[in-house]
Parts: C-alpha cells; sequence; structure tokens
C-alpha cells in the first residue's frame, strides 16, 4: 500500500531545493548547484527504497529494480522561475510506489528522473540523447543562453555517471504529471488521463533590412525589420483560420531587435516560432504557411530572410494498454471526476514511445499555472494521482 503522507513529505522535501522563497517556487534549472544536490538526495532515497541507483552520461537518474519492469517517473529540474510540482511530482509518485512495492514484495517498479526536460540545452534533451533521437556528440555542441555548452554543464555529473541504461528491461512507461492547464480545475475533475502528446515544431526566423535614423528616414524609404515582424504576425493569424483547430497553438515567444533603441530604425529582428498541434500532417502545413509568409513579408518590405534549424518532435498516441489500466482505476478512484484529454505540452513520454509503450496522467493545476512561482495543486489531488497511478500499476502487472 502507498503512504500517501510519506508521499507528500518526500514532495516537500525535494522542493526545498532550489526553494525560491516565493511562495512555493523552485529555480531548480539543469546543472545548477540546485538541481544536482536535489539529484544526489534522489539518489539516496532510491538506495533507501532497495532500487539500484545508476547516473546515466546526462545525468538522468535511475532507480532500478530487478529484472522485467515498469517504469515510472519524470524530470526534476525546473524553469529559471518554475514551480514545486512541474517533473517533480512524478519521480516522487514513483518513488513512492516503487518503496511501497518493496516493502510488501510486490511488482518490480523502476524510477527514472530525466535531466533538462525543461530545455536549458534543447527539447527534453536529457531523454532525447537515451531514446537515439540526438547522438550525445551533437548534443554536446548544444549550447544555453549564457554560452555554456551541454558537454561542459554534464560534466559537473561526470563523477556520479555510468552508461546509458538499456531500455530493453522495462515493459512500458507512466508519467504522472501536473496538467499545466485549466481544464481539470475549471471542470472540478480529479483526474486526466492523456489520450495523446502533442507534436512541436519550432524554428528562428531573421529579418534583416537597414538600421537608419529614426527622425529623418521617411517612412515609405524604410527597410524596418520589426514592421517586417509584425506584417509576418498579422498574416500568419489570418492564414492559418482555415488549417488550425480549436487546440491547435502558435507562438511568437522570443524578440531580439537590434540594435534596440528608441531613436533607430531596427535593422534586424530574430524571433522564435513555434506551433503544436497532435496531427503531423497539420503542423507541416503551418510550416508551408510560415515559410511563405516569411518570403511575402520579406519581398514587399525589402528584407533578407534567414530561417534558422527547424526543431521538433512529432505527436505520440498513447498506448492502448497501459491507458486502460489509467482509465479503470481513475473510474473506481474518482468516479465522475475524470476525463480522456490530450497534453498541449511536451514531456520526457515523447521520448521514450521510441523504446516502449507509454502512458500519462494529469493532476489538476490550479488557476491553470505552471513555469511560474504561483504553480500549484491542492494535496488532497496530489494523493488522489497518486492512488490512481498505483491502481494502474497493479492491473498492470498482477
Amino acid at each position: 500500500m502507498v503512504n500517501p503522507d510519506r508521499f507528500l513529505k518526500s514532495l516537500h522535501e525535494l522542493r526545498q531545493f532550489g526553494a525560491s522563497g516565493v511562495g512555493k517556487g523552485v529555480v531548480r534549472p539543469a546543472y545548477s548547484d540546485e538541481d544536482i544536490a536535489a539529484r544526489e538526495w534522489l539518489m539516496a532515497q532510491m538506495h533507501d527504497a532497495g532500487l539500484s541507483v545508476h547516473v546515466d552520461p546526462v545525468g538522468s537518474v535511475w532507480g532500478l529494480a530487478e529484472g522485467p519492469s515498469l517504469l515510472l517517473g519524470s524530470h526534476s529540474d525546473s524553469q529559471p522561475e518554475g514551480g514545486w510540482l512541474d517533473g517533480a511530482l512524478g519521480v516522487m509518485a514513483a518513488l513512492e510506489i516503487a518503496r511501497a512495492a518493496q516493502e510488501s514484495g510486490g511488482p518490480a517498479v523502476s524510477v527514472v528522473s530525466f535531466q533538462d526536460e525543461e530545455g536549458r540545452f534543447g527539447v527534453t534533451t536529457g531523454s532525447t540523447v537515451w531514446s537515439g533521437k540526438l547522438p550525445l556528440e551533437d548534443a554536446d555542441k548544444l549550447t544555453d543562453k549564457a554560452g555554456v555548452t551541454f558537454a561542459e554543464a554534464r560534466a559537473r555529473m561526470a563523477h556520479l555517471a555510468g552508461d546509458f541504461v538499456d531500455p530493453a528491461q522495462f515493459t512500458g512507461f507512466i508519467e504522472m504529471h501536473i496538467e499545466q492547464g485549466p481544464w481539470l480545475d475549471k471542470s472540478g475533475e480529479a483526474i486526466g488521463v492523456v489520450t495523446d502528446i502533442v507534436g512541436i515544431r519550432d524554428m528562428r526566423i531573421t529579418f534583416t533590412g537597414e538600421q537608419n535614423h529614426a527622425g529623418t528616414t521617411p517612412m515609405h524609404l524604410r527597410r524596418d525589420a520589426f514592421q517586417g515582424l509584425n506584417d509576418f504576425a498579422t498574416h500568419i493569424n489570418s492564414t492559418f483560420a482555415d488549417v488550425v483547430t480549436p487546440s491547435t497553438v502558435w507562438t511568437i515567444g522570443h524578440v531580439s531587435l537590434h540594435p534596440n533603441a528608441s531613436s533607430i530604425v531596427p535593422g534586424k529582428v530574430t524571433f522564435s516560432m513555434q506551433w503544436r498541434d497532435g496531427d503531423a500532417d497539420r503542423l507541416n502545413r503551418m510550416e508551408g504557411i510560415i515559410r511563405e509568409a516569411a518570403q511575402t513579408v520579406a519581398e514587399a518590405r525589402d528584407l533578407q530572410l534567414e530561417f534558422g534549424p527547424l526543431l521538433g518532435l512529432e505527436p505520440v498516441a498513447m498506448d492502448t494498454r497501459l491507458r486502460g489500466a489509467l482509465a479503470d482505476s481513475a473510474a473506481t478512484h474518482v468516479p465522475d471526476r475524470w476525463r480522456e484529454m490530450p497534453s498541449g505540452a511536451l514531456h520526457d513520454a515523447t521520448n521514450v514511445a521510441v523504446h516502449m509503450p507509454v502512458a500519462m496522467v494529469f493532476v489538476p493545476s490550479i488557476n491553470g499555472i505552471s513555469h511560474a512561482f504561483g504553480e500549484d495543486t491542492d494535496e488532497g489531488d496530489l494523493v488522489k494521482g497518486l492512488e490512481v497511478l498505483a491502481g494502474a500499476v497493479a492491473r498492470l502487472t498482477n
């Protein structure tokens, strides 16, 4: 039997590593002192639970049961200004279920905390490398915003690291997570059984025009890079209308304007363009619209155009058997208070699906807040999530 009090205590103990001092916020980016200290603490917890502890070359921490096992977990790194549950919930729920199984002679359950899920160096970096989608030698060349390479960062955990874990020993993977959206909270529901994880595309676009004096350059002679961005945003919002669905999202989230001065016509703008959907064909159609819109704007405003590399992950459907076990458990523990739903956020489960069947289960996020210090979930809902996950594990391993 799982111990809800022990589970909550462990979750709060993990929160102390990188506690922001603002609410329950956490500052624990991948490979920071706080992140490494949290992983060393987690290793001790895994050892005490009777698991074999292993750290792979990228710093993901594994607690392995003997023989074939069901793998549970998520990640324990945070956003630069993050919440206490994003990722951490899935790791600590996994640890509690594995601990209870060890105590009772129950099923073999292993635990993982993947490294750099939050993307200091990319998109779900640790699990992407483990999946084989990104060779380690290529990942080592990635840099963060400060210019630190992935190789330099992971060297901070080299004294702990061994080889990569063989995925063949696992029968499947279930990741428990906060929803990071408003739907469960608004509906008063306790559990979301995930149907699929959306795909994502991300690239940078650069318009280069002509830097000039803001007071003396006539409007009709300007090659204003920012006006190119403005036109681009308007164009895609209009053109997407015939392609997207209500669940499709797109974001211009980072803009770098040069020279970024109030009295100078901007000569260059580089911006991020990200879009997400559960249908790969729609993602590809959106890419065509984006590229065509950028080209149209560049020609109309006499701007040079440059596209950066296209990054992304494909949509992933959850495994029918694992998902069914979660649904049956939810129907038992929270009848009439659960739903099936897609995940609009990326998760490590996307990469793990390369090796084995995967599934996910959500608990509510209060007011839909995540990736912020205000992220929180009622502790009663955290326990319900633990119970539903434990019930699914029991169904899958009996």
